[in-house]
C-alpha cells in the first residue's frame, strides 16, 4: 500500500487547488488507472465535476459524480460526495478530512499551499506510517 502527498507549490494550483486533482485524474487516466476522488462535499464534487470538463481543452477525462443514474463502473474517474457511498477503487485521491480507510492500493492526499491548514495532513502522513504505507511526496 502506498501514500502520496501532493504538495501545492505552483501559482496556479495555488490559485485553483482541484486543478492539480484535475491533473493526478489526467494521468490516472492516461496510465488505465479508475481513480476514486473523495470530494469533502457536494459542492466541491460539483465544482470539480466542472472543471474536468473544461480544464485542458483537448483532454477528455470520462468522470462523474456517484449516485447519478449512469453505470459508475465506465466513468474513469468517479467523484464521491459525502452523502455517497461507492465501492473503493485500487486508486484513491481523499480530499475529506479523515484519512481513507478500507481495502485500496494507493491513496493519493492534496496538501494545502497554507502552512496554518497543513496540520490534519500530518496526522494524515503519522496514521499511514502506522499503518505500514509506502510514503511519498511530491512539490507540485
Amino acid at each position: 500500500m502506498q501514500a502520496d502527498f501532493y504538495l501545492i507549490e505552483k501559482e496556479r494550483f495555488r490559485e485553483e487547488p482541484l486543478l492539480l486533482v484535475c491533473e493526478l485524474a489526467r494521468k490516472a487516466h492516461a496510465r488505465g488507472l479508475p481513480m476514486l476522488v473523495l470530494a469533502r462535499d457536494t459542492a466541491q464534487a460539483e465544482r470539480l465535476d466542472d472543471l474536468l470538463w473544461s480544464f485542458e481543452p483537448d483532454a477528455f477525462i470520462p468522470h462523474q459524480i456517484a449516485g447519478e443514474d449512469v453505470d459508475e463502473d465506465e466513468a474513469d474517474v468517479l467523484i464521491a460526495p459525502p452523502e455517497s457511498d461507492p465501492p473503493l477503487r485500487a486508486l484513491v485521491l481523499n480530499l475529506r478530512d479523515a484519512p481513507v480507510e478500507g481495502g485500496f492500493e494507493r491513496v493519493l492526499e492534496v496538501v494545502p499551499a497554507d502552512e496554518s491548514a497543513r496540520g490534519p495532513l500530518r496526522e494524515r502522513w503519522k496514521h499511514y506510517k502506522a499503518r505500514g504505507f509506502a510514503l511519498k511526496s511530491y512539490d507540485m
